[in-house]
């Protein structure tokens, strides 16, 4: 099984998401939570749609992490001016503290899983990792 590159996959992703959740737990959430945090830093204001978009999860799962995020004081949604059907979501200032904190251990956190293999090493695998995941262009 060491030879299977799904197994390695697996094995070291399950490894870094037990780091990542260790170093999270302070911070009182998880790193789809953080991840939710991060999203809506990028911009002022996103709609929940947009966000869950972006995250790629569907509305449920939107919302049901929002309903988490806003019940720990770290998002709040107000309906849109211009449709009152949209709620839209932006960080409290509880919120861009959380993110910012629990950002700098989840790095930290990567930093340390990454440790047994040299500064090329790791750059090399980030690369090819994005390259893999890439989006194939489309056929014509």
């Amino acid at each position: 099984m060491e030879d299977r590159l799904g197994h390695l996959l697996r094995r070291a992703q399950a490894k870094l998401a037990r780091k990542s959740a260790e170093a999270l737990v302070p911070y009182g959430v998880d790193d789809r939570e953080l991840a939710v945090l991060a999203v809506l830093a990028d911009e002022e204001t996103w709609s929940q749609a947009e966000a869950a978009g972006r995250l790629g999860v569907d509305r449920t799962t939107m919302v049901a992490l929002v309903d988490g995020l806003e019940d720990h004081g770290l998002v709040e949604r107000r309906r849109s001016p211009r449709d009152r059907r949209r709620n839209l979501v932006r960080l409290t200032d509880a919120g861009l503290v959380c993110l910012e904190r629990a950002e700098a251990a989840r790095r930290a956190a990567e930093r340390r899983f990454l440790a047994p293999l040299d500064e090329q090493t790791a750059a090399a695998l980030l690369r090819a990792l994005r390259l893999l995941v890439a989006e194939e262009p489309a056929v014509r």
